[in-house]
Protein backbone atom coordinates (compact mmCIF):
# COMPACT_ATOMS: atom_id res chain seq x y z
CA UNK A 1 0.00 0.00 0.00
CA UNK A 2 1.30 3.84 -0.97
CA UNK A 3 0.33 6.84 0.40
CA UNK A 4 0.45 10.00 -1.46
CA UNK A 5 0.46 13.32 0.48
CA UNK A 6 -2.03 15.63 -1.29
CA UNK A 7 -1.18 19.21 -1.03
CA UNK A 8 -3.93 21.73 -0.35
CA UNK A 9 -5.00 23.53 -4.17
CA UNK A 10 -3.04 27.43 -3.53
CA UNK A 11 -2.99 29.55 -6.37
CA UNK A 12 1.38 30.27 -7.19
CA UNK A 13 3.18 32.61 -5.13
CA UNK A 14 0.98 32.54 -2.00
CA UNK A 15 2.48 30.81 1.10
CA UNK A 16 1.60 27.97 2.50
CA UNK A 17 2.08 29.23 6.28
CA UNK A 18 1.99 33.00 7.66
CA UNK A 19 5.35 34.14 9.57
CA UNK A 20 6.58 37.44 10.70
CA UNK A 21 9.33 38.55 8.76
CA UNK A 22 13.24 39.49 10.18
CA UNK A 23 12.75 43.11 10.16
CA UNK A 24 9.28 42.40 11.97
CA UNK A 25 10.18 40.44 14.88
CA UNK A 26 13.29 42.59 15.36
CA UNK A 27 10.80 45.30 16.31
CA UNK A 28 9.09 42.63 18.18
CA UNK A 29 11.61 41.52 20.22
CA UNK A 30 13.68 44.93 21.05
CA UNK A 31 10.44 45.68 22.99
CA UNK A 32 10.18 42.10 23.96
CA UNK A 33 13.72 42.48 25.37
CA UNK A 34 13.07 45.76 27.37
CA UNK A 35 10.02 44.55 29.18
CA UNK A 36 12.21 41.03 30.23
CA UNK A 37 14.65 43.69 31.85
CA UNK A 38 12.20 45.52 33.79
CA UNK A 39 10.68 42.25 34.71
CA UNK A 40 7.56 42.37 33.11
CA UNK A 41 7.18 39.10 30.87
CA UNK A 42 9.31 36.15 31.11
CA UNK A 43 8.63 34.03 28.33
CA UNK A 44 7.13 34.25 24.31
CA UNK A 45 5.82 31.73 21.70
CA UNK A 46 5.89 31.75 17.95
CA UNK A 47 2.99 30.65 16.04
CA UNK A 48 3.01 30.60 11.70
CA UNK A 49 -0.05 29.17 10.47
CA UNK A 50 -2.33 29.34 7.22
CA UNK A 51 -3.85 32.81 7.88
CA UNK A 52 -1.98 34.56 10.81
CA UNK A 53 1.14 34.31 12.47
CA UNK A 54 1.48 35.03 16.27
CA UNK A 55 4.24 36.29 18.77
CA UNK A 56 2.49 35.48 22.14
CA UNK A 57 3.79 36.79 25.17
CA UNK A 58 3.51 35.17 28.78
CA UNK A 59 4.09 36.33 32.52
CA UNK A 60 4.86 32.88 33.31
CA UNK A 61 5.63 29.85 31.01
CA UNK A 62 2.23 28.06 32.77
CA UNK A 63 -0.28 31.01 32.07
CA UNK A 64 -2.47 32.12 29.33
CA UNK A 65 -0.73 35.33 27.23
CA UNK A 66 -0.89 38.42 27.95
CA UNK A 67 -0.93 39.50 24.85
CA UNK A 68 -1.04 38.46 21.47
CA UNK A 69 0.69 40.19 18.42
CA UNK A 70 -0.81 39.10 15.04
CA UNK A 71 0.15 39.40 11.51
CA UNK A 72 -2.93 38.75 9.15
CA UNK A 73 -2.44 39.72 5.34
CA UNK A 74 -5.56 39.33 4.31
CA UNK A 75 -6.04 42.69 6.26
CA UNK A 76 -3.62 44.48 5.02
CA UNK A 77 -6.46 46.44 2.56
CA UNK A 78 -8.98 46.82 4.95
CA UNK A 79 -8.22 47.37 8.55
CA UNK A 80 -4.13 46.71 9.08
CA UNK A 81 -2.66 43.72 8.86
CA UNK A 82 -1.10 44.19 12.52
CA UNK A 83 -2.84 43.56 15.56
CA UNK A 84 -2.40 43.61 19.69
CA UNK A 85 -4.63 41.34 21.55
CA UNK A 86 -5.27 41.45 25.39
CA UNK A 87 -5.65 38.44 27.46
CA UNK A 88 -9.38 38.91 27.40
CA UNK A 89 -9.27 38.96 23.37
CA UNK A 90 -9.54 42.59 23.47
CA UNK A 91 -8.17 44.09 20.44
CA UNK A 92 -6.14 47.11 21.88
CA UNK A 93 -4.68 48.51 18.73
CA UNK A 94 -4.92 47.18 15.13
CA UNK A 95 -3.13 49.33 12.01
CA UNK A 96 -0.75 49.03 8.55
CA UNK A 97 2.60 49.47 10.65
CA UNK A 98 3.93 47.44 13.06
CA UNK A 99 6.16 50.03 15.61
CA UNK A 100 2.68 52.23 16.11
CA UNK A 101 0.65 49.18 17.14
CA UNK A 102 3.19 48.13 19.18
CA UNK A 103 3.38 51.58 21.29
CA UNK A 104 0.25 50.65 23.11
CA UNK A 105 2.49 47.81 24.83
CA UNK A 106 5.27 50.65 25.18
CA UNK A 107 2.88 52.81 27.63
CA UNK A 108 3.27 49.69 29.97
CA UNK A 109 7.11 50.27 30.32
CA UNK A 110 6.65 54.28 31.58
CA UNK A 111 6.04 54.57 35.20
CA UNK A 112 6.17 57.22 37.29
CA UNK A 113 9.63 57.47 39.91
CA UNK A 114 9.00 58.13 43.37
Amino acid sequence: MSFQSISPIQAPGTPMQVAFHRTELAVILSLYGRMVAAGEWRDYGISCLRDVAVFSIFRRTAENPLYRIEKRPKLRAKQGQYAVIGIDGQILKRGHDLKPVLRVLERKLIRAVE
